[in-house]
């Protein structure tokens, strides 16, 4: 049985693919050589496609990555296409399919790689490093890289099933990489084209069939999230009750950040929540009373406009009657907020959500999440996951799927780590990955509007899992609604609240 669920669309890693490729050879009679003719010629067409008329330079590596361009090569020449083969290794030094290729190259030889021969060409193609490729490029592929991308503002550039110098399976980069126009990968996408930062070098991603059949020995643990993730959200019907839609705790708030856990609030609402309550300091209730017009609100003792561990008894004896708990928006830094938190997270028996200063108070104190019985799930972005792993933020920007499967891991969790690649990573390691493309969510609020939407769906009995995926496909979604007629610039948070029932499709 799949690790993964129907509704992740499966992204093998390079060892994964490795095996399909041997699997697709031995047990069902394909022909390496035909393998690399089609992926060659679908690279050939998405050089047409993107690259308009004039010169293509195809820039080839030593190994099955450069057999693949002497390929394209052909195919684009016996098209018609003027294209110039530039090779980083002889032909004496090339083996099995790709010295074939290369020594099939009708016209021209390809000659060594020279950076002047990529000036004023319409694209270049980058078949140098393939999906085997880890660690930082060394000469002569660094300066051949280095020469693609000093190219890139005047010309297409694709890359031949990942950009040279991105790690396929993390999408870590090492040193530098391509970055390219658009990138031609076989049979399937793999994880680093759609994690940052390989994300950002991929640009639009198109995946060839090459012919492997369905099914094979590969076993995917990483899958990009996809429409049917919706499917099992539960929708209020006929006989449904404000309780029984799902009720939800959100717990945070102090002076100057009332607006978080009013959006959380309000999110949850808005997501399918029956019945939500914002437990928030006494001092401020008058703030929230006067905005949550349809959530109840419920004073708690707080110092100076912060929550006090006075407060944790009531937290618990509201949690009885709850189905989830979201801890942290707006709940500052105080001393006594973050021991409020810390309590809370050991002390509650519920699904519960740890976001913002929720977060911030386990900082380097994961591994105390780890002895919870009910759901948790963490929605940090790089900056809190690197202070709950006592890292750069830095980092864990260079190494998000490895950072947060570290993290997941060891606080026993659902991992949400936000970015336009949002990773969502059990503690067994599975993974899902947003296709992202809602740059309206890059404004300040929208992580709480996430939070109330996972938080609705826990409240509804989900899977952990699969509500933190379902939760983020439909935020993503309602951010791209929310920026349609206004532009994302215009976007702030309560947009993409309004958004959500328009985001969340109609049950079948």
């Amino acid at each position: 049985m799949s690790r993964l669920p129907d509704w992740l669309e499966p992204l093998p890693d390079a060892q994964e693919q490795r095996r399909l490729d041997q699997w697709a050879i031995e047990q069902h009679g394909i022909a390496s050589i035909e393998l690399m003719e089609r992926a060659g010629t679908g690279l050939a067409e998405l050089v047409h496609e993107r690259a308009g008329s004039g010169r293509v330079v195809v820039v080839c590596g030593k190994g099955n990555n450069g057999g693949d361009g002497y390929v394209a090569a052909r195919v684009m020449r016996e098209r018609g296409r003027a294209v110039e083969v530039l090779t980083l290794a002889p032909g004496e030094e090339l083996r099995g399919e790709t010295r074939a290729n290369f020594e099939r190259l009708p016209g021209a030889p390809a000659r060594s790689f020279e950076p002047a021969a990529l000036t004023g060409a319409a694209a270049v193609v980058d078949a140098i490093l393939g999906t085997g490729f880890v660690g930082e490029p060394r000469q002569p592929a660094a300066g051949a890289i280095d020469a693609i991308n000093a190219v890139g503002e005047r010309a297409a550039v694709i890359a031949c099933d990942v950009p040279s110098g991105v790690n396929a399976s993390t999408g870590e980069v090492y040193g530098v990489a391509v970055r390219a126009t658009a990138t031609a990968t076989f049979h399937a996408a793999k994880p680093g084209l759609w994690i940052a930062p390989g994300k950002g070098h991929a640009g639009a991603v198109r995946v060839i069939d090459i012919g492997i059949p369905p099914g094979g020995p590969a076993d995917p643990s990483v899958g990009l999230i996809g429409d049917g993730v919706t499917d099992a959200v539960p929708r209020r019907g006929s006989e449904s009750t404000k309780f029984a839609a799902g009720s939800v705790l959100v717990c945070g708030g102090s002076t100057g950040l009332t607006g978080a856990p009013c959006l959380a609030s309000e999110s949850a609402m808005r997501a399918g929540a029956g019945y939500v309550t914002a437990l928030v300091p006494a001092s401020l209730n008058q703030i929230f009373e006067s905005r949550l017009l349809e959530v109840m609100t419920v004073p708690l003792p707080d110092r100076d406009g912060s929550l006090h561990p006075e407060g944790v008894e009531e937290v618990l004896e509201r949690s009885a009657r709850a189905g989830a708990l979201v801890l942290g928006p707006g709940l500052g830094r105080a001393p006594d907020a973050a021991q409020v938190a810390r309590t809370l997270a050991v002390a509650v028996q519920l699904p519960l959500l740890l976001d913002a200063d929720g977060l911030n108070a386990h900082a380097e104190r994961l591994g105390s999440l780890a002895q919870r019985t009910a759901p948790t799930v963490l929605t940090p972005h790089a900056g809190e996951l690197g202070r709950l792993l006592g890292r750069d933020s830095a980092e864990v920007q260079a190494r998000r799927l490895p950072c947060a499967r570290e993290a997941a891991s060891e606080a026993q969790a659902v991992v949400v780590l936000k970015g336009d690649d949002t990773i969502v990573t059990d503690a067994d390691g599975r993974v899902a990955v947003s296709r992202g493309g809602a740059a309206a969510l890059a404004t300040a609020g929208t992580g709480d509007v996430l939070s109330g939407a996972i938080g609705a769906y826990l409240a509804k009995r989900m899977d952990p899992f699969h509500a933190a995926c379902a939760a983020v496909f439909v935020h993503a979604r309602a951010g791209q609604l929310a920026a349609t007629g206004i532009g994302s610039e215009g976007v702030i948070a309560r947009d993409v609240i309004d958004a959500l029932p328009r985001a969340l499709p109609a049950a079948g």
